[in-house]
């Protein structure tokens, strides 16, 4: 017989300056105590006891350029910015370049300047404005080498467009990078090409772990646009974002998506609810099996794989095929009965609870905040009118 204790996950820990948790041994967490305090205090802790990566004047930069989205950057600006930072020398700063507004903090990813140009949203088709700031500030900063992450939402043909106009040599789809050379695949993945560091890089998904053991000095730098430099010539003109139903946009395309499973059963509720929060519809194999959706909502190995900002399942257990459909989601919300489902798991909120009450209690709330906009409108009226009247 096994005579081993098994060491309980949940007892109290400490986190080292390598960001490791650490059990401490001895002592038991009570119940319901766990993380919440404990780990509110470690986050701190890993974050003073990381040091800062370098205190030398710097006599060179790496300029790291990328959009923020509702004030902060994704994951794959995240990994570009930890590549600059960790092939930085001892004497290389590294300066972030931020299209939009950021709230984020910008020493824990490891930048040493921030330069911040709210200016620019990503909602905001501007692409002849953002390459002249992006031109304005390599002018200014002279870096050795530019980095953005390679993607399909405005970095990469940024990156791309300035290459080209300054006649930079650059590398796409880096997938493998240090100091001295970048990599890439070729001939349908099968093999590498590699070549010393360029000006510009442009890094792909994933080719960097964004967790740093340092941080950078994070210091907020004031900078204005030259406007002569920053103003269009009238080629591009934007014609703004068309606003469509969430209900008709395509899973693959969706930034918010709220998914029934087995445990959802009053569907017309829960697509009122998705209504009101402005999601797309996703299911289950199982709902879509069951007639309740069709087969076009299915998510998971045998149906769509999502990339959403906000993934919200209700009564959804979390099969193998479900959570390979999610893998890419960044924030996965899990509303279940059973805490050892294994959406809970891979869920970053988990909410122990019935999915239709929980639906229907949405409803409720959003309906009473509906009601009291109205009121509050009305009363704003009446406090018109009878201004007016006593005017």
């Amino acid at each position: 017989m096994n005579t081993l204790k098994r060491i309980d996950p949940r007892r109290p820990f400490t986190i080292t300056a390598d960001g490791l948790r650490r059990i401490t041994l001895g002592m038991m967490a009570s119940a319901g105590e766990m993380d919440f305090t404990a780990q509110g205090s470690a986050s701190s802790h890993r974050n003073e006891a990381k040091p800062r990566r370098t205190n030398t004047a710097p006599q060179r930069t790496l300029l790291v350029a990328a959009h923020a989205d509702r004030g902060a950057l994704d994951d794959h600006a995240r990994q570009t910015l930890a590549a600059a930072a960790l092939i930085a020398d001892a004497s290389t700063e590294v300066v972030l370049l931020v299209f939009g507004a950021f709230t984020g903090d910008v020493a824990a990813l490891g930048a040493d300047k921030l330069i911040e140009l709210p200016a620019f949203d990503r909602r905001r088709f501007a692409p002849v404005e953002e390459l002249n700031a992006l031109a304005a500030c390599v002018a200014a900063y002279a870096p050795i080498h530019v980095f953005l992450p390679d993607n399909a939402t405005g970095d990469g043909d940024l990156g791309r467009r300035y290459a080209a106009t300054a006649n930079a040599s650059v590398a796409t789809h880096v997938v493998e990078i240090d100091a001295a050379h970048v990599a890439s695949y070729i001939r349908a993945n099968t093999a590498f090409a590699s070549r010393s560091l360029p000006d510009v890089v442009l890094l792909a998904a994933n080719a960097v772990d964004p967790k740093l053991p340092f941080v950078g000095a994070g210091e907020r730098v004031t900078w204005h646009i030259d406007e002569a430099r920053a103003t269009s010539n009238g080629s591009v003109r934007d014609l703004g974002v068309e606003e469509i139903d969430a209900a008709q946009l395509a899973l693959e395309e969706a930034d918010f998506i709220v998914s029934a499973g087995n445990g959802v059963s009053d569907v017309p509720a829960f697509e009122r609810l998705a209504a009101t929060l402005g999601a797309a519809i996703g299911a289950s194999r199982v709902a879509v099996d069951d007639g309740r959706f069709t087969r076009d909502k299915q998510i998971g190995a045998t149906g769509k794989t999502v990339e959403a900002s906000v993934y919200i399942a209700f009564g959804i257990s979390g099969a193998v095929q479900h959570l390979q459909g999610i893998k890419d989601c960044r924030h996965v919300i899990a509303v279940n009965l059973d805490a050892s489902a294994p959406i809970a798991a891979r869920a970053n909120l988990t909410l122990i609870a019935d999915a239709q009450e929980t639906i229907a209690a949405l409803n409720e709330a959003a309906a009473a905040a509906r009601s009291a906009r109205g009121t509050g409108a009305a009363l704003l009226g009446s406090a018109t009118l009878a201004e007016g009247a006593l005017v």
